[in-house]
């Protein structure tokens, strides 16, 4: 059976609080008004997000030290988000149930499992975006529309949306990268991360992943952008991985959770 290496998100409880940030070269650009909006969008985005459910296809691969593949498999889920209300506090849950996993294979050839990319915009949410220095990377041109890029820097020993699992223990990812945003609206279009050598004493060299995002396939809720794609690439000083998931059909899915303490 294959033997997995573990990269999940860490996904903690949602609350509010102030976004740090930088002062912007451009006047244009208030970035303490950009960074207002694109959290207001995403804590409303998690809201209608688990909302919906779609279906994961993941394509996992795994490199020779010369470049090439040396094993390649697929797998598909049934994929949804769940909010749980948990003593007031927001709780964030991913389900994947396997529609199709792939067989081992018979080297034991060790694969990457990632979980939770999608979900990475919430670098930009109220209760992480505290843990991140931001600064405004000038504008670009996307289509009819232009699009801020805003640069972010995981803080040192602050809260981190991440988490490397390996060997039963988790390792907080200080995730530094670029997101591409809609000034007006605060839609976060496109997010790319990495780790730089911050996680070598554990054996990992680098870590990267970039997610696109797109409109909701639905009239109520085009306000919305919603992943479509993630890349994630995992290197050690030994083996690389590259998975790449894509989320389509997407459909209205409603789903509560109630918690009901025992005080007796």
């Amino acid at each position: 059976m294959t033997r997995p290496t573990y990269i999940t998100a860490l996904l903690l409880s949602l609350a509010f609080s102030k976004a740090l940030f930088a002062a912007a070269p451009d006047p244009a650009v208030n970035m303490n008004s950009l960074l207002s909006r694109a959290g207001a969008q995403i804590t409303k985005l998690l809201d209608q997000f688990s909302n919906v459910k779609c279906t994961e296809e993941v394509e996992r691969e795994k490199f020779r030290s010369d470049g090439k593949v040396e094993l390649k498999q697929a797998a598909t889920y049934d994929y949804l988000v769940i909010l749980a209300d948990r003593g007031g506090d927001l709780s964030l849950q991913e389900s994947r149930i396997a529609v199709h996993e792939p067989k081992g294979d018979k080297r034991n050839t060790p694969m990457l499992l990632s979980n939770g990319f999608a979900t990475l915009f919430l670098v930009f949410h109220p209760y992480y975006s505290q843990s991140f220095r931001f600064t405004f990377a000038g504008e670009e041109a996307n289509g009819n529309r232009t699009l801020a890029r805003i640069n972010f820097e995981a803080i040192p020993g602050m809260r981190s949306p991440g988490a490397l699992a390996l060997r039963g223990r988790e390792y907080p990812l200080e995730l530094s990268g670029e997101a591409w945003i809609d000034p007006a609206t605060g839609i976060v279009t496109r997010i790319e991360a990495e780790i730089g050598d911050t996680l070598r004493d554990v054996g990992l060299k680098s870590l990267r992943s970039s997610v696109e995002f797109a409109p909701a396939p639905f009239r109520d809720l085009q306000a919305f952008w919603f992943p479509v794609t993630a890349t994630v690439d995992v290197q050690t000083p030994r083996q690389h991985w590259r998975n790449i998931h894509h989320f389509t059909d997407y459909k209205l899915f409603s789903v509560g959770s109630e918690e009901h303490v025992n005080t007796q």
